[in-house]
Parts: C-alpha cells; structure tokens; sequence
C-alpha cells in the first residue's frame, strides 16, 4: 500500500464551481491511508496569463502558490491534468522568463513531488466498489499529451463492478482550451461538437474526466443543445461507488 503525507491543492476550477470535486478527491486519498492536508494558502497556478503570453504576470500569481506547496512532505496532488502539467511542465520556464531564477530552481525541486490525482490514486490500492453505468472516458489533453497519464484513470474505471466503458472520440480535445474557447469561440464549439455527436452514437450514460474545466464545457455545450446526461469528474465517481455521499 502507497500511503503517506500528500498535500492538495484544489485548484481555481475545482474551487470555484466545483468545490464537491475537491473533497471527493480527498476522501478518496484517505481512504488509501494517506495523511492529506489541503493547501489553502494556494490560489492559482498562473496557467490563464502563462497561456495568454503574459509569463511576468503568470508567475506573480504562480509565487504565492509555490510558496504554499513547497513546505509540505510527500506528493502535491491536484485534480488537474491541465494544472499539473502547468507546475511540472512549465512553471521553470515562466519563472525564468519573468526573470526569477531563485524561483525557477524553486519550481523544479517542487515538480518532482506534483501529482495529478488519478495518477496518485492509482498507485495504491485500486478501490473497489461499483458503478453501473455505460461511461464514456475523456482524455484530457495536458494530461494525456504532456503528463503521459493515459491508463491510470481508466484502470480505476475498470475497477468498479458494472462499469462499462464504451468506444467513442475520447482521444480528441474537447474544445476548452482555457483561454482558447474565448478567443476562439466557433472553432471550440464545433470542437466540442464533434466530441458530442460521437458520445450519442456511442450510447453513454455517463461522461468522467479529470479534469473540471473540460467537462465544464461539455456539460455547457450539451446544454444548450437539450442533452442530460451526467458529466462527472473521476474523483466524484470513485468517491460515490466507494460509499461517499451522492451529488
């Protein structure tokens, strides 16, 4: 059994329009035997200005965080594929951009702890409980693509009794992008889109990702074209098929 100290970090998203997310996440870790403190003195990774182009901007926003994470022991975990990538990833990067080497070397020591938290949660003993439902899978794309995250969320999935995982476009972005979705708002709702029109061929009953922002759009962009279907992050899956509280 993997088991230890982790530290949480909610993130904006999970935060500020998802906040069951993030205690979901947490339940789940400790009923792994990990010992989680949840970092409230982080605010953000940055991720919206470094993707803007504004990397002094980023990382003014990113110290704050870096300074709430780095004291802790053991994993940094978050619910994130896109916000893990950023601290692992880039945040070196940003901070040498924006002229702040001392942070830069801050940043990287940092990034050998980031998890994300199926990553993490897949490490231990995989929980068992049950799900029946027809769920089609997203693939984030900073998790899959950067992270290299790829089996670790569906072996989860796969776990629970009655779980059917069904074939569909899950590899392609779903068209949120962040800031992206603003400035390009035709192209990334064709994109999403797409993405929809493959999950009704394909008979879901359920759409789980890892990451809040992308099922956000989906969910927003199934909306408005009249389709109710549930759209949960992993962690709230595991949570409720483990015995946690019902949404």
């Amino acid at each position: 059994m993997t088991t230890g100290p982790v530290t949480f970090f909610g993130t904006c998203i999970v935060d500020s329009v998802a906040g069951a997310v993030g205690r979901a996440a947490v339940r789940v870790l400790e009923r792994q035997g990990h010992e989680v403190t949840v970092a409230r003195e982080a605010t953000c990774c940055g991720q919206p200005a470094w993707n803007s182009g504004f990397a002094a901007e980023a990382a003014r926003v990113a110290r704050a965080t870096l300074d709430a994470l780095e004291g802790g022991e053991g994993p940094v975990c978050l619910p994130s594929g896109s916000c893990a990538t950023m601290m692992r990833v880039y945040w070196p990067q940003m901070f040498r951009l924006a002229g702040d080497e001392a942070a830069a070397e801050r940043a990287e020591r940092l990034a050998e702890r980031v998890v994300e938290f199926s990553e993490l949660a897949a490490r231990g003993p995989v929980p068992a409980g049950r799900l029946e439902a027809r769920v089609a899978y997203h693939r984030s794309c900073h998790m899959t693509r950067e992270l290299g995250i790829v089996d670790e969320p569906t072996r989860l999935l796969d776990a629970l009794e009655g779980c059917r995982r069904v074939a569909w476009a899950d590899d392609l972005c779903c068209g949120f992008g962040g800031t992206f979705s603003v400035k390009q708002p035709e192209m990334s709702v064709a994109m999403a889109d797409a993405k929809i029109d493959s999950l009704l061929a394909a008979g879901a009953e359920m759409v789980v990702g890892c990451d809040q922002s992308c099922l956000m759009h989906l969910e927003g962009r199934m909306r408005r074209r009249g389709i109710r279907l549930p759209v949960r992050h992993l962690a709230l899956v595991l949570d409720e098929a483990l015995g946690g509280p019902r949404p």
